[in-house]
């Protein structure tokens, strides 16, 4: 992939937003399409058959992607994560992931609903990829498919996370968001079924990201609720982060069997070391997972802004950065029309 406008990248500034936040960590929304419709995410009420996705046209290129991650890289970027939609389901994802790789000293990982991940592992592995998360809501078939709304299999997900481990990209982490009544019955099937994996498993608050799922606070199962169900049957002990602006909470297994994770971002803010920026599938930046707006790249690249324009606009947006919505949420807040999580990822 020739991109010859990656050449005059120059070192550019180190940043930090108003509340001394670096920017550290970048997640590339490659499609808004899925082939799920989780009720969390895109319940089917609001993304039918007639919903209208985005035109291949108004999507990033790889290229375009490919120098926007370049630049990013310049500003201190330590690790992208591909997200969707369902980003296995992006024609030729892995010739993306070929070049992202090599953009030197950057961790590069991708979030999968799992569905096709038994058939392309390989493919990633050998691309580049160096880590996955795959989303797994619960074992019991049943409540699976309530959740995914398409009636796709727990079998066929636990193969995709068996033919990831095989192909290299392990410890596979498997993300699982909790709502009360829909899925909190699984929590410690799944607890016990990672257990002594080798993989990690992740708890999500059940969050008020966009406007469409219904969010109520009384649908949230808190991380302390999950922590001390599992501690039940298995006890755990807290462990240190592995860096700065760590999403989950670790909890080790006092028996040295594995860890688990907690993402508490309702009850337990973590904005105050939030280090992530969001590029949505059609080039505009977002940054914060609750945001209402975002900041359009697409057009620079379009309109033949060069590289250290685009490096300028990366400064100022991210120096006028003062997101902290965890920690504000209101009952105003939750009303606000924000960004949907399908189309900037999670």
């Amino acid at each position: 992939m020739n991109d010859p406008a990656h050449k005059s990248v120059a070192s550019g500034p180190l940043v930090s937003d108003q509340l001394g936040r670096p920017l550290r960590d970048l997640r590339i929304s490659v499609t808004d399409r899925c082939n799920f419709r989780c009720v969390y995410c895109m319940p089917k009420e609001v993304f039918g058959k007639d919903y209208q996705f985005l035109e291949h046209r108004e999507l990033l290129s790889f290229e375009e992607i490919t120098r926007l991650a370049r630049v990013f890289a310049q500003h201190g970027i330590e690790k992208i994560r591909l997200t969707g939609g369902e980003p296995l389901i992006r024609r030729k994802i892995e010739n993306l992931i070929e070049v992202l790789a090599a953009i030197p000293g950057l961790d590069l990982t991708l979030t999968t609903n799992g569905s096709l991940l038994a058939k392309k592992a390989q493919a990633l592995k050998a691309a580049g990829l160096k880590r996955i998360t795959v989303s797994l809501d619960s074992l019991d078939d049943a409540v699976f498919m309530k959740m995914n709304d398409v009636d796709f299999p727990v079998a066929r997900v636990l193969e995709g996370i068996d033919a990831a481990a095989a192909a290299g990209l392990a410890p596979v982490k498997i993300n699982m968001v909790v709502k009360r009544g829909v899925n909190d019955q699984s929590i410690t099937a799944m607890a016990r079924h990672f257990r002594g994996s080798g993989h990690i498993l992740r708890f999500i608050e059940y969050m008020d990201v966009g406007h469409t799922n219904g969010w109520r606070m009384d649908d949230v199962v808190t991380a302390r609720e999950i922590i001390d169900m599992i501690s039940a049957e298995a006890p755990l002990t807290p462990a240190d982060p592995h860096y700065r602006g760590e999403v989950a909470q670790r909890w080790r297994y006092l028996d040295g069997s594995g860890e688990i994770g907690v993402i508490a971002s309702v009850t337990q803010a973590f904005c105050r070391d939030c280090t992530r920026a969001r590029l949505s599938t059609e080039g505009k930046l977002f940054t914060c997972l609750f945001a209402t707006e975002g900041h359009d790249f697409k057009s620079l690249l379009r309109s033949g802004a060069d590289d250290a324009a685009i490096s300028q606009q990366i400064t100022r947006v991210w120096r006028a950065r003062n997101d902290r919505y965890s920690e504000i949420r209101t009952a105003a807040t939750v009303k606000l029309n924000k960004v949907e999580m399908s189309y900037i990822g999670g």
